[in-house]
């Protein structure tokens, strides 16, 4: 697929935004990717956009994997999945399965309260934990689309090359949030406000 020069500009900025909210927030790319493919950047056929998006978010996520990694997180020692907690785990795990597939949305804002619930995990690691299955669940998507042909990969590298920088302004935000006590949990929580009335909102267009 041939693009203007500018669409991969837009491409670029785009990918800065997806990259700081999952450096940020470990989620919320895949909500975001999709309409901005389609609604910024203008890529004509939507199946396209949600391939190259799901590569491009995996890509991002697995960035911010590293970079969570590298810097650690002070965390709790009892935070972890045990012979105790397993069945919680898995439960939330599966719930969080569910309400991706049921509402078609991206299910790494959902994974960190999930894992914070479940371990009683600090946001911060939460965070870096939840990366992982988004990098999971977007390169499986991606494969699937990329097997039909449907990943423009020249856009997705600059869509990974625009979130590679915004990842690491949002990690670091992510930190000095996390050092205010609260500041990054009423973030989070802002998050997914704002994501309950996206959907609220697509439910009132579906219904119109």
């Amino acid at each position: 697929m041939y693009l203007e020069p500018i669409q991969y500009a837009l491409g670029a900025l785009s990918g800065g935004l997806v990259g700081f909210t999952l450096g940020l927030f470990g989620g919320g790319g895949s909500i975001l990717a999709v309409p901005l493919m389609v609604y910024i950047v203008g890529v004509p056929n939507p199946h396209l956009a949600i391939g190259t998006s799901a590569f491009a978010v995996a890509a991002n996520a697995l960035a911010n994997v590293v970079g969570h990694a590298r810097r650690g997180a002070e965390g709790n020692p009892g935070a972890q999945c045990s012979r105790e907690n397993a069945p919680k785990v898995v439960i939330f795990g599966g719930l969080t399965g569910i309400f991706s597939g049921f509402f078609g949305i991206g299910g790494g804002f959902l994974i960190v309260p999930g894992l914070i619930a479940s371990t009683g995990m600090p946001i911060l690691v939460a965070i870096g934990s939840s990366l992982v299955a988004v990098t999971a669940f977007g390169l499986t998507t991606a494969l699937n689309y990329a097997f039909s042909g449907l990943v423009d990969w020249a856009l997705a590298t600059v869509f990974i090359a625009g979130g590679a920088i915004g990842g690491l302004v949002g990690g670091v935000v992510a930190r000095k949030l996390a050092a205010r006590k609260g500041a990054l949990n009423i973030a989070f929580a802002t998050l997914i406000i704002v994501v309950a009335g996206y959907m609220l909102y697509k439910s009132y267009l579906q219904l119109r």
